[in-house]
């Protein structure tokens, strides 16, 4: 698959990026051995992959979005409660500025973080994603409006006003299959995975972590998520039917990655909905960390009525142990936290 133009940064860009000098970036070519190697070295310029500049710009402390897509080809565990839960502790307990991007047409996410209520007008509107795929099937007719999709402080967790959403509709349930043969653009210069990320790209690094929350397949809409992420998580209930497609993922999303030669890495196993008298999953955890590959999170999410009770949106305020348990729960997705925050190196 060909590089997009945008893919691709010359000096200039770099130093916008940074905001830095040109001369700036001259200097660091010279100074740091690590700094990326330019893929191409034109006329006017050498030019380099745009992810390993943001790479390279994040290890030296420069402010980058990391971008980190939620994935399970089955339903049913947890999949979107870990990604809110997330989003919301990550902000209200550690102070980050945190994008879901709900992909997922179920729309359990966007009815979580907004209400059912506000997302019904949203959708009336066509402020959701489903608007900006519908697009890509009528490229005449655009009506994706990014500022108005976009919704800020939409949490009902006391302290996590930093958590903002690209919601989801249950029309990207007739949209996905149809992605397969949107037009790609005069040039070419558009392709069906790169729709999200054509889209969101100036918004992106406004914020500290970016959680896509995916449908429960490989699909076009899945791969969008992919495209614009650096890693992966998966969450699982340890049985054999919801383990039984992780190796489908894990080498779906490599050939992928090989594809558009960018890495997209898989962070590992989250356990959720775990029964510690159930011989089943003590097994299946058991087996998920012999294999070590991907690497299975040490935080356990147990089965819990009130993990499912946090569904509910509520319109006061509430704190992360109100929404989520007043035992271990919160605690649990404190400690979650913590550790995809040291998986990315990012400080707490």
């Amino acid at each position: 698959m060909a590089l997009l133009d945008d893919d691709l940064v010359g000096i200039n860009e770099i130093a916008e990026l940074a905001g830095v000098s040109r001369q700036a970036v001259a200097n660091w070519r010279a100074r740091f051995p690590d700094f990326p190697k330019p893929v191409a070295d034109l006329r006017a310029g050498p030019v380099f992959r745009l992810r390993q500049i943001q790479g390279w710009l994040r290890r030296r402390n420069f402010p980058m979005a990391r971008v980190v897509s939620l994935i399970n080809l089955k339903g049913g565990v947890a999949k979107t409660t870990t990604t809110v839960a997330l989003a919301e502790t990550l902000a209200a307990r550690f102070g980050k500025r945190v994008l879901v991007i709900d992909l997922d047409p179920q729309t359990n996410a966007t009815v979580m973080l907004l209400g059912e209520a506000r997302w019904k007008k949203l959708n009336e509107n066509g402020y959701t994603l489903a608007t900006l795929f519908q697009d890509a099937l009528e490229p005449h007719d655009k009506r994706f409006n990014l500022e108005k999709t976009l919704q800020r402080e939409v949490s009902d967790v006391q302290g996590a006003e930093k958590v903002d959403l690209l919601p989801s509709s249950l029309d990207l349930i007739d949209v996905q299959d149809k992605l397969a043969s949107a037009p790609t653009g005069q040039f070419y210069s558009v392709t069906p995975i790169d729709l999200l990320r054509l889209a969101v790209k100036t918004k992106l690094d406004e914020y500290d972590l970016v959680l896509v929350d995916c449908p429960p397949n490989l699909g076009i809409i899945t791969l969008n998520g992919l495209r614009i992420s650096e890693g992966y998580l998966i969450p699982t209930v340890p049985d054999v039917l919801s383990t039984y497609g992780i190796p489908q993922i894990v080498k779906r999303v490599r050939n992928f990655s090989r594809e558009i030669a960018e890495e997209i890495t898989p962070l590992g196993i989250v356990i959720t909905k775990f029964q510690a008298n159930s011989t089943t999953h003590l097994n299946v955890s058991g087996n998920l960390r012999k294999e070590n590959d991907p690497h299975v999170f040490d935080t356990v999410i147990r089965q819990a009525d009130q993990i499912a009770a946090a569904a509910e949106f509520q319109s006061g305020r509430r704190t992360l142990k109100q929404k989520y348990g007043y035992g271990d729960l919160a605690d649990r997705y404190v400690d979650l936290a913590r550790e995809l925050l040291k998986k990315l190196e990012i400080d707490e």
